[in-house]
């Protein structure tokens, strides 16, 4: 594979919008493939993305899989037997990229590399809120991770080389046992496709699917969150009992303190201690009946949820940070944009950065649902704005804390 050139920003890419066709779509509107084909049936894309470039190159993946900061696995099919490694990978612990049968997948590329971050941009006609991540997997020639089915939708981007995709819908799901990971145990395809470079394969959930690469060859892989309703139910509940907590702070808290526990004034005396009171059980059952909630609690929780970093995301503040009039300077002139890593969410009554929400007031409205729909200000943009002190103190907050980035050679 070519050598790839130092890792540069890449410039902001510009969404088709709804109604626009997009060569990324097979010259479909993101309206009519939201509505024909998302979360319904697969799509074949032939030179969604022509002359693409690969992100990253072989050697670069291999050294983001070489770092702590990645989530990264190597899987292999030597001797008929599957086996599953996690990384991080120095350059010695991975096969030769002569011998066959093995996949090496990166997750997040996105968080790491701005050429990668410009690449899934390309997807934002979906909602920030639903993205998960851009991972890439390299193979061998006869690499690949088995059939399997994903429980989210998953666009499937040729970087480099061919893999030929067998897929379909399957009516037995049973997985093979014993295996340290997911493959079917009955696969059958209904379609099969070899897809070069720029070509693209859009699965929905639960479509099973089975890639092999012929020679060797690079996928990426965006994928899309999809919270299951335990996980949505329980992270909320625990989302309203932090505001209740929080609501209750100090005095008041003190001074609520005991309306708010538990109380069994009525208890009578027992001869079967291990038994649950059921006289417990119907009053904690009131107060269970008692929580509320409406639309902004239930936003506030997306928000900040769908917002918080992943556990492995560290942010990178500017070595020699400058000065608040400094910093207003240089985003005069090169404008500034948001961090890779950053996630800026909005609606309505609030705005929702990297897990932290605060209000939306008048003067936010003016740039920050820009700032989050484009992920920059321009430089004159920023300059009919930065009138506004509270913008520059705020955006100054954010850059020395590495959320957002103005160029440092402008």
């Amino acid at each position: 594979m070519p050598a790839r050139s130092p890792n540069v920003p890449s410039s902001p890419f510009a969404v088709p919008l709804p109604d626009e066709p997009a060569t990324l779509l097979g010259n479909l509107t993101p309206a009519q493939f939201m509505r024909r084909y998302w979360q319904k049936k697969p799509l074949l894309i032939r030179q969604a993305i022509p002359d693409i470039q690969a992100p990253l190159s072989r050697d670069e993946l291999f050294e983001l899989a070489d770092s702590e900061d990645a989530e990264s696995r190597l899987i292999t099919y030597f001797r008929k037997s599957w086996a599953m490694e996690h990384g991080p990978f120095s350059p010695d612990e991975l096969p030769s990229v002569k011998k066959r049968d093995w996949t090496l997948l990166v997750q997040g590329v996105n968080l790491h590399d701005d050429r990668a971050r410009a690449l899934l941009d390309r997807f934002r006609f979906i909602p920030d809120a639903r993205v998960d991540d851009l991972m890439i997997s390299y193979a061998t020639d006869g690499g690949g991770v088995g059939a399997h089915f994903d429980s989210y939708d998953v666009f499937l981007l040729q970087i480099h080389g061919k893999r030929r995709w067998r897929f379909g819908a399957q009516r037995d799901l049973s997985l093979k046992e014993g295996l340290p990971l997911k493959v079917l145990q009955h696969f059958e395809a209904d379609e099969e496709w070899v897809l070069e470079p720029g070509d693209m394969l859009y699965l929905p959930p639960h479509i099973a699917h089975d890639g092999v690469a012929e020679g060797e060859c690079m996928t990426a892989s965006i994928g899309f969150r999809a919270p299951s309703a335990s996980e949505l139910s329980g992270q909320f509940l625990y989302h309203l009992a932090e505001r209740l907590d929080d609501a209750l702070s100090g005095s008041a808290k003190r001074a609520k303190d005991g309306a708010q526990r538990y109380r069994d004034p009525a208890q009578p005396a027992v001869s079967h201690p291990a038994l649950l009171p059921p006289l417990m059980i119907e009053r904690v059952g009131a107060i269970l009946a008692n929580i509320e909630w409406n639309e902004k609690d239930v936003a506030s929780f997306l928000g900040t949820y769908l917002s918080e970093p992943k556990p492995n995301v560290v942010f990178d503040p500017p070595r020699r940070p400058l000065n608040e009039d400094r910093f207003i300077e240089r985003a005069k002139q090169s404008g500034l944009k948001l961090d890779k890593k950053t996630v800026l969410l909005y609606d309505k009554h609030a705005y929702f950065m990297n897990g932290e929400q605060d209000l939306m007031s008048g003067k936010l409205k003016k740039w920050l649902p820009e700032l989050a729909d484009k992920r920059y200000l321009e430089g004159k943009r920023f300059v009919t704005l930065s009138g506004d002190s509270s913008m520059t103190v705020l955006l100054h907050e954010w850059y020395c804390a590495g959320w957002i980035q103005v160029d440092a050679n402008a």
